[in-house]
This record gives C-alpha cells, sequence and structure tokens, in this order.
C-alpha cells in the first residue's frame, strides 16, 4: 500500500510530465524564486465518501495553478487530459496568466 508521500511524488511526476519541465513546485514558500512557466500545487482538502457511517472511499483534493506567460498556453489542455481534473477559474497577476484546476488524486 502506498503512504501519503508516495501518492504526492507520484502525481509530481505526472504534473512535471505535463509541463514538460522540473518547474513544478508543491507547496512553495513566498521568498521561492520560481522559473516560468510552472506549476503550483497545494493540498486543500480530502473528499470522503461514507456508507454504513463508515468512509469508503478518501480521494486527496489539491489545487493545480498553471502560471505562464502566454495566454494561450497549452499546458491546460493536457492537465484536462487527467480524469479527475476540472477547470476552476483564469485571472491575470503580475504580467503572468494563472489557470486554476481542481484535481484529485
Amino acid at each position: 500500500m502506498s503512504t501519503i508521500t508516495d501518492r504526492r511524488l507520484e502525481l509530481h511526476e505526472i504534473l512535471c510530465g505535463i509541463l514538460g519541465s522540473r518547474n513544478v513546485y508543491f507547496q512553495p514558500p513566498e521568498n521561492l524564486k520560481m522559473k516560468f512557466p510552472c506549476i503550483i500545487y497545494e493540498h486543500e482538502n480530502n473528499d470522503v465518501k461514507h456508507a454504513d457511517n463508515r468512509k469508503y472511499m478518501k480521494k486527496r483534493r489539491y489545487q493545480v495553478t498553471i502560471i505562464d506567460k502566454d495566454p494561450d498556453t497549452e499546458i491546460p489542455e493536457r492537465l484536462d487530459e487527467l480524469m479527475f481534473a476540472s477547470f476552476d477559474r483564469r485571472f491575470t497577476a503580475d504580467n503572468m496568466n494563472n489557470i486554476v484546476y481542481t484535481l484529485y488524486y
């Protein structure tokens, strides 16, 4: 049985493959100098399903943010291919495009 850390590291590698680089950051500190384009992801919550007063399914929910100068970046199209990824919102900050997804993994 895999641990939470093993699953997160597996997700990290998937996100690196989607981005095509190692510029993927898990809950980065504010003082970290990031390289762009990049993906930032953080654990948000857990989705738990119950039946007969017991947990029968639990998935970790992540917020995944793609940051790119290119407003027409194709990175979201690749992230969209993951089964449990859904688009949340898009915004611009510091002349960078931020595309936010919710992902269960």
